[in-house]
C-alpha cells in the first residue's frame, strides 16, 4: 500500500526509544516529521540528526514532533540517541514494515555490489494526521531548514 500526499496515513504502531510506542493517531494535533535514514553512526545520518537536534527547540514551537527511522533495533537507537543528546525519539523499523509503507527501500550499488537500502527520506504528517510533504533521495545540506519551512507554514 503506497502513500498518497495529502491522504490521511493509515495508523500503526511501532517501538521507539525510551520505551515509547509510537502511533500516528497518537499525535493528532502535532505536526509529525519523520525522517527515513540508512543506519546509526554512520556520518550522513550523524549530521542529519544532529541539525534536527540543532533545530527542535523551532520544530516544537511550530507544533511539530521529529522521530527518526531506520532498520537499526532498539539499543543501537539508544546508544546513537546518546551519543548525539537528541531530544527526540528514534522508531526502530528492524522488519522494515514502514520502510515499505512509505516506499523508501531501495536498490543501491555498494562497492560495487547491488544492496538493499534505504533511501534517505523525509515525510510531514498533518495535525489532521494528512501527508502533507515528502522528500526522497535527500541531501542531508539544508534539508532540515527546508523541513522547518514547510512545518512553520502548516
Amino acid at each position: 500500500m503506497a502513500l498518497v500526499l495529502n491522504k490521511v496515513v493509515p495508523d500503526f504502531e511501532a517501538a521507539a526509544t525510551s520505551g515509547v510506542q509510537f502511533s500516528p493517531k497518537n499525535y493528532l494535533g502535532k505536526k509529525i516529521v519523520l525522517y527515513f535514514y540508512p543506519k546509526d553512526m554512520t556520518p550522513g545520518c550523524t549530521t542529519e540528526s544532529m541539525h534536527f537536534r540543532d533545530n527542535f527547540a523551532a520544530f516544537e514551537q511550530a507544533g511539530a514532533v521529529i522521530f527518526g527511522i531506520s532498520r537499526d533495533n532498539l539499543l543501537s537507537h539508544e546508544k546513537f540517541k546518546a551519543h548525539l543528546e537528541l531530544p527526540f525519539d528514534l522508531i526502530a523499523d528492524t522488519e522494515e514494515k514502514l520502510c515499505h509503507m512509505f516506499g523508501v527501500v531501495k536498490n543501491k550499488i555498494m562497492y560495487g555490489k547491488k544492496v538493499k537500502g534505504i533511501e534517505r527520506s523525509t515525510f510531514v504528517i498533518d495535525a489532521d494526521g494528512v501527508l502533507r510533504q515528502e522528500w526522497r533521495g535527500v541531501k542531508v545540506a539544508g534539508h532540515v531548514d527546508e523541513v522547518l519551512d514547510v512545518i512553520q507554514k502548516l
